[in-house]
């Protein structure tokens, strides 16, 4: 066969034929040994050169078709890996190292998403493995597969190489190399098996301890960084040459629905890309690894494979541990000393994190749902951030976008309010925080649309939200789950609640009022029903009625304990912080014929009883002090604060006080890992061929190619029309 062409010095350009050739034979059907110097060529190959997406497309085919044989995807991930390791080793001085590194994450990317997402059925084969005749290399991978080794110095690079406007773009791709890997998850069922093919995933899982906490660590620095795309386009002249789009940015937008890269960063005026997009996808990558579930299979389960194996391994299934997320519960806080209050030296696996610098990045970040995230996991894992978020004098600084966020829920997803209010409840399970948010005073509320805030506490603040989101959920989202975690935490809140404002306790009362009126039409609905069904107790199939009636009972029971946790939130500040309430008790006689019908209800008597205990005492006050002619509301509310003073709790029944706590599921993996992918496929910048996604349900008819081409059955030849050949 022909020679190899001769490669031009830098500064020079391959002709377009030769890019052309170099490609062709990439995905072609002859093998290239690692030894072979097309491996250079191909990677010093400035790729700017115009491709059509059909030619994209059928170069990810035809590497498709003939990957199993020629084993080039996994020989351009050895490369990779190779170019990693030198430029880590030369600490960054060689700038063709640089780029080799950069054209093979580059290619990489491209056809391995393509692979993944071409997968046909359950069987995923990436032919990661090289043939048993390619010595040359394997005192580099040892016993290493190649997953490992490329996964390994992927993540030494994004772990030890800083980033700076020279490495900005490489640090792009790799992560967006990781997200790409890591979409074999895609492919899998919702509930995590031991089936499940996630080889570079868990080859994530298997790395050293040490290299695990230093990838959680850099991560969470980019996300707290937040670089902006560097500005001087010169510095990266391989990927830019003025007019023309390079072959790679045209894949960007080819009909195999490649990555978004980071050119488009660069060249796009539309104003709608991320400003800082390692930090985005930085947090995605984070996320993907923190929640990631391997389940393992016993050695019972291997022997004895059946029907009802497979049934209790779901049922009970065992996960092997995850680094990634130890790693990240385990964060402490750089600002701590090496040995804590109790003399006890802090472990050298615990990752330092400036968790002052966490706490005011996530304020700022709140409106993005991968944050939301974020803080939800911290809190819910790592008792130190927790604590240390307890004690911060500015929690408006989380808790204000927390509000506006649920404040505009029908713009949110389901998930994104379940996050938040999540968030809300882990936080008031605190004594402390719920005494403080009562003592921060905000000066305006400016995406309160409704009404005019001045001078509102932030505590207010929340028991006005989280009554608003529990309307809310009563005519959109009608989920029993929202509805008790805004109740508990209300529930949470009661007892420390301190100078209630007005339009807060007026909330409250309504939210009583609403529930109760939905009880009372669910209660007249079942009652006719039961009527019904008497009148028609004739012999018959009454199935349908009879379901139909189960459904309305347990309906009205659930809405039964809705009014009784509302009554148990009124009754607990009515106990506990009455005579610091005086707008609570104001409310509550200004509309104290709400809980007249429910005085003889036999879930709610005694609570009632309180209520009126108060009424009956404010009311016998009022009434001494009567004169001719209406009151005012400032006088009602005056008497309401001189007699506050005199309140003494005689005849209210104490109850035991409510303290609800958040644990999570059984199979808390069955909701995040599919939560996840759908955060980082909505926000990463590039799409997934939804007819291969198995992880969660996706609607068919908008799975289509972006540009309309029709992938078609190819012949090797369709590349090779150049003039130049080479030798394997």
């Amino acid at each position: 066969m022909g020679s190899v062409p001769s490669t031009p010095r830098r500064g020079g350009a391959y002709s377009p034929e030769t890019a052309e050739y170099l490609i062709g034979t990439f995905v072609g059907d002859t093998p290239f040994p690692l030894s072979s110097e097309f491996w250079q060529k191909l990677l010093e190959l400035p790729l700017n050169v115009q491709w059509s997406t059909q030619r994209v497309q059928q170069a990810c085919e035809l590497l498709a078709k003939n990957n199993c044989h020629t084993r080039h995807l996994a020989k351009i991930l050895f490369h990779l890996a190779c170019c990693l390791q030198e430029y880590m080793s030369s600490s960054g001085a060689l700038p063709l190292v640089y780029e080799k590194a950069f054209n093979a994450v580059y290619i990489s990317s491209i056809f391995l998403k393509h692979l993944i997402e071409s997968v046909q059925g359950e069987n995923i084969q990436l032919y990661l493995s090289l043939e048993d005749n390619e010595d040359v290399q394997k005192d580099v991978l040892r016993d290493q597969t190649i997953e490992n080794l490329v996964m390994r110095n992927v993540l030494s690079f994004i772990a030890s190489v800083e980033v700076s406007p020279d490495t900005f773009l490489l640090h792009l791709e790799l992560l967006n190399f990781m997200i790409i890997g890591m979409s074999t998850q895609l492919l899998c069922g919702p509930s995590p098996g031991p089936n499940d093919v996630n080889p570079f995933l868990d080859a994530a899982m298997a790395q050293d301890s040490s290299l695990v906490g230093a990838v959680v660590c850099r991560l969470l620095l980019n996300f707290m960084a937040r670089s902006n795309v560097p500005s001087n386009r010169a510095t990266y002249s391989i990927l830019y040459d003025g007019n023309q789009s390079s072959v790679l940015q045209r894949v960007g937008s080819a009909a195999a629905n490649i990555v978004l890269f980071p050119f488009s960063y660069l060249v796009s005026s539309s104003g709608e890309e991320s400003k800082s997009p390692i930090a985005d996808i930085s947090i995605h990558v984070l996320l993907v690894l923190v929640h990631y579930h391997k389940c393992l299979v016993s050695e019972d389960y291997a022997n004895h494979k059946s029907s009802t194996s497979d049934s209790l391994l779901k049922e009970n299934p065992h996960f092997s541990d995850n680094p990634y997320c130890k790693a990240l519960e385990h964060a402490i806080d750089c600002e701590l000393d090496r040995v804590d209050i109790e003399g006890n030296a802090h472990s050298a696996r615990h990752i330092k994190l400036p968790f002052a610098s966490l706490f005011d990045t996530l304020g700022i970040c709140l409106a993005d749902e991968a944050a939301v995230l974020l803080l939800y996991s911290l809190l819910q894992g790592n008792s130190a951030f927790l604590e240390y978020v307890l004690v911060r004098t500015d929690l408006d600084a989380l808790l204000m976008p927390i509000l506006e966020a649920l404040y505009n829920a029908p713009s949110r997803t389901a998930n994104q309010i379940y996050m938040l209010l999540i968030i809300l409840l882990i936080l008031s399970q605190d004594s402390s925080f719920n005494a403080s948010i009562h003592k921060l005073i905000l000066t305006g509320v400016p995406w309160y649309k409704e009404r005019l805030f001045h001078q509102t506490s932030l505590g207010s603040l929340m028991v006005i939200i989280l009554s608003r989101t529990v309307q809310y959920n009563l005519s959109k989202l009608r989920d029993v789950y929202l509805q008790t975690t805004c109740l508990a935490t209300l529930a949470n809140m009661a007892p420390h609640v301190h100078r209630l404002s007005a339009y807060a306790s007026q909330r409250l009362v309504s939210l009583f009022d609403m529930l109760s009126r939905k009880y009372n039409k669910l209660a007249e609905r079942r009652d006719n029903k039961l009527h019904i069904a008497k009148g028609n107790s004739v012999e018959g199939n009454n199935l349908v009625e009879d379901m139909i009636l189960l459904v309305q009972s347990t309906e009205l029971h659930i809405y039964t304990d809705f009014l009784r946790l509302v009554l148990e939130i009124i009754n607990a500040i009515l106990t506990y912080a009455l005579p610091r309430n005086p707008e609570v008790v104001y409310a509550i006689m200004h509309r104290q014929e709400v809980f007249q019908p429910f005085k003889n209800h036999p879930r709610f008597n005694e609570l009632i009883d309180n209520i009126y205990t108060v009424l009956d005492f404010f009311n016998s006050r009022m009434d001494a002090q009567r004169e001719d002619g209406d009151w005012s509301v400032h006088e009602v509310l005056q008497v309401i604060i001189v007699n506050c003073r005199s309140w003494r709790g005689d005849g209210m029944k104490m109850f035991t006080q409510l303290r609800f706590t958040y644990e999570q599921e059984s199979h808390p993996e069955e909701f995040f890992i599919p939560y996840v992918w759908q955060l980082v496929l909505s926000h990463c910048g590039f799409s997934f061929n939804t007819g291969a996604i198995n992880l969660f349900p996706v609607d068919l008819q908008t799975e289509r190619l972006e540009n309309g081409v029709v992938g078609s059955t190819l012949q090797n030849g369709d590349f090779d029309k150049s003039e130049y050949q080479l030798d394997p």
